[in-house]
């Protein structure tokens, strides 16, 4: 399926139309982004190992009755996805205190939540994607009571799948952000990515600190062998077969 007009360019990817209105091509790539884009470089064969890793992903959440915008990956960096309205939301879960929850709220780095954290943020960088009270997220009516309940529902889902997954793969799932849109038949999807760029991964072979970090803070905090970490999350990954 050839990928004709930009609909869309982000910080790490490209979304092009195609010959189905209904399908998109999502081209990722090498470029890498922290703290709302103020901090920018590369990271040699991002694209393609976060195509590979999300495109896995997604599989294995689809054999476990999530749905998702992912329809196969026609070129080691190009994904083919479901078109969808994304919803201007970001929700992130947490298992594991780590970022801005320990910055915020003083808890210290690494502490296993009692039960996992489910919070909304606006999507909006103008704004700084701001974390949402839930007063306002009704206020802003960014989505409709039950899409709020079902994302949350959907997220918790997701993160018990992820976390065995993750388990077998001797990386612990500290915390990870989702997107999802609505299809033409107003269907919430999963959409973006799941990778490295998105989730916090800590190798539980390693009780450093810093050595243990296997996603893009070794980008934001300059910890290098960034590329060699993703490698490592890409190769553990491709290691599990989808099928549970």
């Amino acid at each position: 399926m050839t990928a004709h007009s930009i609909v869309y360019e982000g910080k790490a990817k490209i979304l092009y139309t195609t010959d189905d209105p209904n399908v998109l091509l999502t081209y990722f790539k090498d470029d890498a982004t922290a703290f709302n884009a103020q901090k920018r470089g590369s990271i040699a064969g991002k694209g393609e190992m976060n195509c590979a890793i999300s495109s896995h992903l997604f599989q294995l959440l689809e054999t476990q009755g999530i749905a998702t915008h992912w329809l196969g990956r026609p070129a080691p960096n190009e994904m083919q996805v479901q078109a969808v309205k994304i919803l201007p939301l970001e929700v992130v879960l947490r298992n594991i205190a780590a970022g801005s929850l320990c910055q915020q709220t003083g808890i210290p780095l690494g502490t296993v939540l009692k039960e996992p954290l489910v919070e909304f943020y606006y999507k909006n960088d103008s704004l700084g994607d701001p974390l949402l009270t839930p007063d306002r997220l009704r206020l802003l009516e960014l989505a409709t009571p039950e899409q709020v309940e079902q994302l949350r529902s959907t997220a918790l889902q997701i993160n018990q799948v992820l976390t065995g997954f993750f388990q077998k793969c001797g990386i612990t799932l500290v915390d990870f952000k989702l997107e999802f849109g609505l299809d033409a038949n107003q269907r919430l999807l999963l959409a973006d990515e799941i990778s490295p760029d998105t989730c916090r991964l800590w190798n539980q072979a390693d009780s450093d600190p810093s050595q243990r970090v296997l996603d893009k803070d070794r980008f934001r905090h300059d910890l290098g062998n960034v590329e060699a970490a993703y490698r490592q999350v890409l190769d553990r990954v491709l290691a599990q077969p989808v099928q549970p």
